[in-house]
C-alpha cells in the first residue's frame, strides 16, 4: 500500500487545517489506520486511530477535543482546529491491515511520507 499525505501547511495558533492521507490503487477497507507526528528532536508520537469499520476511534490527550479522525474507503483525514504551536510538526498517516487499531507505531505496516504542519505563535 502507497500512502500520500497532504495538506500540511503554515498556520496561526488557533487556525486549523486538514490533512488527507490516500491509497494509490486500491482501497482501504481492510486497514486500520493512524496519523502520528515528528517534532523537531523529538520522537515520532501517536495522534489518532481509526478502525476500518469505524467501532473504534481512539486520540492522544494532546489531540482529543481539537482534531477529528475520519476516513473513507480511499483516504483518511485528519481535521485540526485550534492548533497550538506544540502542534508543529511533520504528520505521518499509517495503516495496517488489521480490524483492530493500535497506539503501537511498529504495529502499522505501511508509512506515508509525512506533511509539514507549522503553527507560528
Amino acid at each position: 500500500v502507497q500512502l500520500q499525505a497532504s495538506g500540511g501547511g503554515l498556520v496561526q495558533a488557533g487556525g486549523s487545517l486538514r490533512l488527507s492521507c490516500a491509497a494509490s490503487g486500491r482501497t482501504l477497507s481492510a486497514y486500520a489506520m493512524g496519523w502520528f507526528r515528528q517534532a523537531p528532536g523529538k520522537e515520532r508520537e501517536f495522534v489518532a486511530a481509526h478502525s476500518w469499520s469505524g467501532s473504534s476511534i481512539y486520540y492522544a490527550e494532546s489531540a482529543k477535543g481539537r482534531f477529528t479522525i475520519s476516513r473513507d474507503n480511499h483516504a483518511v483525514y485528519l481535521q485540526m482546529n485550534n492548533l497550538k504551536p506544540e502542534d508543529t510538526a511533520v504528520y505521518y498517516c499509517a495503516a495496517r491491515p488489521s480490524s483492530s487499531i493500535t497506539t503501537i507505531q511498529h504495529q502499522y505496516e505501511y508509512w506515508g511520507q509525512g506533511t509539514q504542519v507549522t503553527v507560528s505563535s
